[in-house]
């Protein structure tokens, strides 16, 4: 039955990603495309730009609900993602400083300076968790909300004195339109990583379950901690790359799928991943449509989407406790 499911998921996710195909200013007929009739503007739109940004969508989703995920259970708290560990902020930082170092960098030298930027800003989050009380659980991802601040001042004020406050913007949003063939490769790194983090599901949720436990049942609690954080940085590094930030997606997947199916990892990750490649194709598609022929990015819808459900979750926690 869990199969049947999945299949039937993967079905769904290939109905969006074919919608996805056809879905933009330039008009393209899918029965032209499909009986090989279509004109060779046609097929160069749908070969150098709708299937990368659809495969980079799908490949950007998957990863961050699957980093969200790891980020929760490493920190034990639900309400943490990267967007709310100052990580996205982070790894913004490290393009920053790597457009400064060397603007002509290579696509993977700048991940490479995000992921290390990403992976700092992680470990420092989870560093502060350590060493400060915290009576509620809502407190930690202010925590990171605070600190993502912190460091998003920074990398404004570098921006601003070295006149770079565009190039800082343009990594800010998470937008796909300008995702061509050439340009969207490096997500298929976080891809891997994923798919790494699936292979280890089972020693992420023991991690999960506390230092202490998962140590007394053997585990290398601080190695599985050390490669959770790698995938994570470097996962989001990939992304921001590529197209910038999108919120709250590592927060709204892991959260809606372990409401229906708990929180073992090796069952329930291909879902997350599923559900978040579907989420973020729904969403720059519903940001193509809005206002047509311009473009919401992405990580606005996702930005409005995220915000409601990061506040249902806190009443719906509070409502609970009373």
């Amino acid at each position: 039955m869990n199969v049947m499911r999945l299949v039937l998921a993967l079905i769904a996710l290939a109905a969006l990603a074919l919608a996805s195909l056809f879905l933009g200013v330039s008009e393209v007929s899918p029965l032209a495309v499909l009986s090989g009739t279509a004109d060779e503007k046609a097929m160069l739109v749908i070969w150098a730009s709708r299937v990368p940004r659809t495969i980079a969508l799908m490949l950007a989703g998957a990863g961050l609900a699957v980093s969200g995920t790891l980020m929760q259970m490493l920190a034990r708290n639900r309400f943490v993602e990267p967007s709310t560990a100052g990580t996205v902020e982070s790894a913004g930082l490290g393009m920053l400083v790597a457009l400064i170092v060397s603007p002509s960098m290579p696509v993977i030298g700048k991940m490479l300076f995000a992921s290390a930027f990403a992976l700092a800003g992680t470990a420092l989050f989870l560093a502060i968790l350590r060493r400060i009380p915290l009576r509620s659980i809502v407190m930690v991802p202010l925590v990171g909300l605070m600190l993502g601040g912190v460091i998003y001042s920074i990398s404004a004020f570098i921006a601003y004195r070295l006149d770079m406050m565009q190039s800082l913007a343009a990594f800010d949003n998470g937008d796909f339109s300008a995702v061509l063939r050439g340009r969207y490769e490096i997500l298929w790194l976080g891809f891997a990583l994923t798919v790494a983090a699936y292979v280890a599901a089972d020693r992420f949720t023991l991690a999960g379950l506390g230092e202490e436990f998962s140590t007394n049942l053997g585990l290398n609690y601080r190695r599985i901690m050390t490669f959770g954080l790698v995938i994570v940085s470097m996962v989001t590094a990939s992304v921001v790359v590529t197209a910038g930030v999108i919120p709250f997606l590592g927060l709204i997947v892991p959260n809606v799928v372990s409401m229906l199916m708990g929180d073992s990892l090796r069952r329930t990750l291909p879902w997350i991943a599923i559900l978040g490649a579907g989420l973020v194709l729904v969403c720059d598609m519903v940001g193509r449509i809005v206002i047509a022929p311009f473009e919401i990015p992405v990580g606005a819808v996702l930005g409005v989407i995220g915000s409601a459900f990061f506040l249902y979750l806190i009443l719906r926690r509070k409502t609970r406790a009373a």
